[in-house]
């Protein structure tokens, strides 16, 4: 589990970069995917993780206190209506990342000097700034956009932390980030984190950012092209070639990472005055036979992974679906303003499944959930593995087709039944005469089923559900027409033991 305060194909495409950033200046550009690749034949060199003064042992106030100097390391022009702010190193940060700018002849590395940044002086009143820090560079960037309102440059994107990226759209709170690539995410033994060594920044054009990056890790090497378009929903482009240092079967493309502590469905494994407390609470799946897949985030008992085969998937993503400050009651985290996020392959992925994983938490410190595609066929050393992707960053509740519409899901003890719980599922639907199909992989869990149309106009799947000995249960349901016919979204619902051993 990643900090989050810290961390703030089988289908083998060419192996030309998109075509955007090809255009532009194919030759520069070529060098940092030359780069990559070119490492992935070389032995892994890990970075040292020490840092010099005056970014060695900071505390998480002191290295807030470390601010990008406008002009020096901040605010500085990336493209029309585009600006970059560059990281420094400490905390949870100290590996170098080397970062190239554009500039009147060509790209310019940016050296690094502590007297780029501006330090606050309750912290480092007592410390004369050095003109170098050797061992010390650069942790990524932040972009800016007037997305907000006009003349006003406010961060859209950063990047920083591992291969971690995160967006934003128009008046939304950070929230949950994207990966480069996730390696062993949910599997035996310790998760391997390849990071960012190099990334340059390309001149902005039509207001969108355009970046390149060299990735590496014990495992593989690879080479990712962003562009980003900032807006009410804001759209990265993404292409990522990876390498092999080894075979890799179990590589994780697209990966998501976001934070579940409690919802309705399992309010009490929090004793918070706050009726939720997530950044996501559904995974959403367009799968490749044409179904949508609603399945419920949960914050376990122990460790989760559901595997959802498919074949060239249409789109996945982790979905903020509450949207009121009182879905939350939380004035400072504002959880009803932070994105969803929905991957969207370009092109076939072949085989493979979109995989979930849930560890649990005790506090909404920590990311417990990561969500990606995994493909079926291994990538194997001296191979290049190419994956093309939008991520939409937005605030729009997902797209579930022209049926039912899932609204929430919620439970709770039976009051009345020992060990048995109430399943409660509203749709927004306008037919009347719709059926429910419900199934349970533990045979003769679930009775009691009723769906029934609420005074609001909702219309509302409750069932009983029953674990007996059992210490998981996978649970369906959809909603059928009279024909037989699926009219819903397909929800899924994995049911695991409480801590205290209860339903």
């Amino acid at each position: 589990m990643i900090g989050r305060r810290a961390f703030l194909a089988s289908s083998v495409a060419a192996l030309a970069l998109p075509h955007a950033l090809r255009a532009a200046t194919p030759d520069t550009l070529q060098s940092l995917y030359d780069t990559a690749q070119a490492l992935a034949g070389q032995p892994y060199v890990a970075p040292t993780g020490v840092l010099p003064a005056p970014f060695a042992g900071l505390s998480y106030d002191a290295f807030r206190g470390i601010r990008p100097a406008i002009g020096r390391s901040a605010q500085l022009s990336v493209g029309t209506d585009l600006q970059a702010d560059l990281l420094p190193p400490g905390l949870y940060f100290p590996d170098p990342v080397k970062i190239d700018l554009p500039g009147p002849s060509g790209w310019q590395s940016v050296p690094f000097s502590p007297r780029l940044f501006d330090f606050d002086t309750r912290y480092f009143s007592d410390i004369d700034i050095p003109e170098n820090a050797p061992g010390a560079d650069f942790t990524g960037l932040r972009l800016r956009a007037p997305i907000n309102r006009p003349g006003a440059m406010d961060e859209f994107f950063v990047m920083q932390g591992a291969s971690y990226f995160r967006a934003v759209g128009k008046a939304m709170a950070y929230g949950l980030s994207a990966r480069g690539i996730a390696l062993g995410s949910g599997d035996p033994g310790p998760e391997e984190f390849p990071r960012f060594t190099h990334i340059r920044v390309h001149e902005g054009i039509d207001g969108a950012a355009r970046m390149e990056t060299v990735i590496d890790s014990p495992s593989l090497t690879g080479h990712m092209a962003i562009t980003a378009k900032p807006g009410d929903t804001t759209r990265l482009s993404v292409s990522i070639t990876v390498f092999p240092r080894v075979t890799l079967t179990r590589a994780g493309i697209a990966p998501l990472t976001s934070m579940y502590l409690k919802g309705p469905a399992r309010a009490s494994v929090s004793d918070d005055f706050r009726p939720r407390v997530h950044d996501s609470d559904v995974l959403v799946i367009d799968n490749g036979a044409g179904e949508t897949l609603w399945r419920p985030i949960a914050n376990p008992a122990g460790i989760e992974i559901s595997a959802f085969g498919d074949e060239n998937p249409r789109a996945f993503g982790l979905y903020q679906t509450p949207r009121t400050l009182g879905d939350f009651e939380d004035g400072e985290a504002l959880y009803h303003r932070r994105p969803s996020a929905r991957v969207v392959p370009r092109g076939d992925w072949g085989r493979g499944a979109v995989t979930l994983v849930e560890i649990p938490t005790g506090d909404e410190f920590m990311d417990n959930i990561v969500a990606f595609w995994r493909p079926d066929a291994p990538m194997m050393p001296g191979g290049a593995y190419r994956f093309d992707y939008d991520i939409l960053w937005h605030d729009a509740p997902p797209d579930q087709g022209q049926g039912a519409q899932i609204r929430q899901t919620r439970a709770g003890r039976q009051h009345d039944m020992t060990a048995t719980l109430r399943y409660v599922i509203d749709f927004d639907a306008a037919a009347d005469d719709l059926g429910l199909d419900l199934s349970s992989s533990v045979p003769g869990s679930v009775f009691g089923e009723t769906l029934f149309r609420m005074r609001d106009g909702r219309k509302r799947a409750s069932f009983l559900f029953a674990p007996g000995d059992a210490q998981a249960a996978e649970l369906r349901l959809v909603l059928r027409d009279a024909n037989g016919a699926a009219a819903s979204p397909v929800w899924l619902h994995r049911w695991t033991r409480a801590r205290d051993g209860g339903v």
